[in-house]
């Protein structure tokens, strides 16, 4: 069911009620509202051919693709709001008005659909939900744009959310398993808008990571320096696009060993170094996914050089297999043939065969990259872990070594070592393209560009 603009308003309990006087005079005396200023739906003339490619997968079927709802991050507040990366896609609409919001295809004919956008109206003058209701008042929250504004922007008819009726029954995006594969399946090849769109998160999060080295002298003066390299970074997500397209990894030490350490509550020492793994995601919801392992002293350590560059190599081998034609795991595989070799050249490994090196590897090099981080990811393995790459796909290169701190087959002096390197490229007619390539990667280089943004 969907809430009613004429239902009681989301106060909280420390709000006063409204007086029958305040209420009478609150809806009087409000000139006409002009549209708000910054509506744009730059993907508005790609999303038809996008609905009717789905529409051909499902013909004489109702397809219904919600935006998503409000999530409670505690008590009367709610989490920043971000729309299901198939609606986004299928609409061209991302604003966190979006909430509550679907995407309607009607069937229309034996083959076609007729698509409908189920929206939730202004706020009323005529109550008290818009200068009342936090959650979705127009004076707590903004203003929404009316259904024929949306109809204008996008071409999709508008129709405003009913105040009782639930939407009509049909395959969900969210709970329809086929419906969550095609629409994932769809998205496996970016057009030309899609991939200026990834480097456009690409570049912005190049520029985040500049300002992390800039910012490394009072991140290592605090007592949570992870933390101050986050803030910074976040910074420029939120400056320059939506903000983060993941929670950004700031991990230092023997942190970096620990895949997804999004605390970053730690301390910075020099002796270390620092995984940052971050991305910024654009207003068009569109995300980039970098790692760069830093020495926090501006320099390598032999033994940190030695981890770093049998990583590098990885990854040079792993890029090297990408091509269209080639078999998604292929890039994988050759990476973790570089690894295991280096394991078995240190004797941490007595062959290098076999798979026991992923106990220092953990996860798979890469994945597809898009509107969400790990994109595509309710495709078929036919279709993605199976599939073979084409021009215009997406994906990450990232292997890793984490090295734990407690793990007794190290030898000492690597314990507590993580490194990974992860870079964004997008498949063409000759290989691949480097979209991540403004970011240094070899040791050496590394370390001048941290000389050279000290000293500027």
């Amino acid at each position: 069911m969907h809430e009613s603009e004429n239902a009681a308003p989301r106060t909280a309990g420390h709000d006063l009620p409204p007086t029958p006087e305040l209420e009478t005079f609150m809806t009087r005396g409000w000139a006409a509202s002009p549209p708000p200023t910054d509506l744009r739906v730059p993907a508005a003339a790609l999303t038809a051919a996008r609905r009717a490619r789905l529409s051909a997968r499902f013909p004489g079927e109702r397809l219904v693709v919600p935006a998503g709802v409000l999530s409670v991050r505690s008590n009367d507040c709610d989490h920043r709001f971000r729309p299901h990366s198939a609606y986004a896609w299928l609409t061209g609409l991302t604003g966190a008005d979006q909430a509550g919001h679907a995407l309607v295809l009607e069937p229309d004919g034996p083959h076609g659909h007729e698509a409908v956008l189920h929206l939730r109206p202004r706020s009323p003058r005529t109550g008290s939900g818009f200068y009342r209701d936090r959650r979705h008042g127009e004076f707590w929250v903004g203003r929404r744009p009316e259904p024929a504004e949306v109809e204008s922007l996008t071409g999709i008819r508008c129709t405003p959310l009913g105040t009782e009726a639930p939407l009509p029954p049909g395959r969900g995006a969210t709970t329809d398993s086929e419906l969550a594969a095609v629409l994932s399946e769809l998205r496996l090849v970016k057009d030309a808008w899609e991939i200026d769109e990834l480097q456009r998160a690409v570049d912005h999060t190049t520029t985040g990571f500049e300002d992390v080295v800039r910012a490394l002298p009072r991140a290592l003066a605090h007592p949570r320096g992870e933390r101050w390299i986050e803030g910074v970074f976040d910074l420029r997500a939120r400056a320059e696009g939506n903000g983060t397209g993941y929670e950004t990894i700031a991990a230092a030490g023997a942190h970096a060993c620990v895949l997804h350490w999004t605390r970053n509550d730690g301390p910075l020492d020099p002796r270390d170094l620092l995984l940052l793994d971050a991305g910024v995601e654009t207003d068009g919801l569109y995300t980039a996914d970098i790692t760069r392992t830093l020495p926090l002293s501006g320099r390598f350590s032999p033994v940190q050089r030695q981890v770093y560059d049998l990583v590098l190599a990885a990854q040079e081998a792993g890029i090297a297999a990408l091509k269209p034609g080639a078999r998604f795991r292929d890039f994988h595989r050759a990476a973790m043939r570089v690894i295991a070799e280096g394991l078995a050249d240190w004797g941490v490994l007595k062959s290098r065969e076999g798979d026991l090196h992923r106990r220092y590897t953990l996860c798979s090099s890469g994945h597809m990259l898009g509107l969400d981080v790990h994109d595509c990811a309710q495709a078929r393995a036919k279709a993605y872990l199976d599939g073979v790459l084409e021009e215009g796909q997406v994906l990450t290169v990232e292997p890793g070594l984490y090295l734990q701190p407690d793990d007794e087959t190290l030898p000492r002096e690597l314990r507590g070592i993580g490194v990974r390197i992860e870079d964004d490229l997008v498949i063409t007619a000759e290989g691949a393209r480097l979209m991540s390539d403004a970011l240094p990667r070899t040791a050496a280089a590394i370390e001048e560009w941290m000389g050279a943004m000290a000293e500027g």
